[in-house]
């Protein structure tokens, strides 16, 4: 039995709160993340935290802007939400012909940071969604097997031509959280401070990471095309945009600072 299971299982149960999608619990870790802590090879310390087990729903969401209709489409400011927010919905509070149970999109870092308020929680902080990313269905960390990231590259070579498809049709990973990767992109709250150099060789931030993709790989390694493809398409977001595949999902831990966006210049 996986030793996660035995330790956390009771946690896990008791993280959701009435009106809550259901958290899981991780046991946190020092991590080897792809921007050491100390800026050249220092591992990462993720403290233990819980992680909403999938990305939140249109079905959720909707529910969402029901209860706060100042997140409705049309009702949030423009310095909170783009003119893209909620796009392909059919109405203010209507998700149309979208799946109910398919990750909510076009949805800014304010929005997203409000609806994980709404229930307790926030957004997860990069080094816990890259901890919980790192894991395949087996092992609590797979990025050294090449088979495990040839699946996730693929993900990269299908255009997105249709709307993300229901969250839970692939099995969970390690911890039990579903579609980590190659269902959307998500936010993460601390995407404004996240610095990383198109050379590994560099200590000069050249680009922001403003939130973590469909993968979570090495930057070290620049034949890593997944990873080339998350700088370029992400790097200059800002927290009122959004995106056709661009989701969030919700953690709950120590919330001991308050996030800041970054603004446009």
């Amino acid at each position: 039995m996986k030793h996660h299971l035995t330790t956390f299982a009771c946690a896990a149960m008791l993280c959701g709160a009435a009106g809550a999608g259901e958290y899981v619990a991780l046991p946190g870790a020092e991590l080897r993340s792809v921007m050491p802590a100390d800026g050249k090879e220092a591992p990462a310390i993720v403290a233990p935290f819980s992680m909403r087990a999938t990305a939140v729903t249109n079905a959720e969401f909707r529910a969402f802007v029901l209860a706060h209709p100042q997140w409705q489409r049309g009702q949030a400011p423009a310095v909170l939400a783009a003119p893209t927010y909620l796009a392909a919905w059919r109405g203010a509070a209507d998700h149309g012909t979208l799946a109910p149970d398919a990750p909510v999109t076009n949805v800014s870092w304010h929005a997203a940071n409000a609806f994980c308020a709404s229930e307790g929680a926030r957004l997860p902080r990069w080094y816990e969604w890259e901890y919980a990313a790192a894991a395949d269905a087996t092992r609590a960390d797979a990025r050294d097997d090449p088979q495990w990231l040839e699946h996730i590259l693929n993900w990269y070579a299908h255009p997105a031509s249709t709307p993300p498809s229901r969250v839970r049709a692939s099995a969970p990973n390690y911890y039990g959280l579903y579609d980590m990767h190659g269902l959307v992109w998500e936010w993460v709250e601390d995407y404004s401070a996240l610095f990383v150099s198109a050379d590994s060789r560099s200590q000069d931030p050249r680009k922001v990471l403003d939130y973590c993709g469909g993968a979570a790989l090495s930057l070290g390694d620049r034949r890593n095309y997944a990873v080339l493809m998350r700088i370029a398409l992400l790097a200059a977001m800002e927290g009122a945009q959004d995106g056709g595949y661009l989701g969030f999902r919700c953690a709950r831990g120590d919330a001991s600072h308050t996030p800041t966006p970054r603004q446009s210049p």
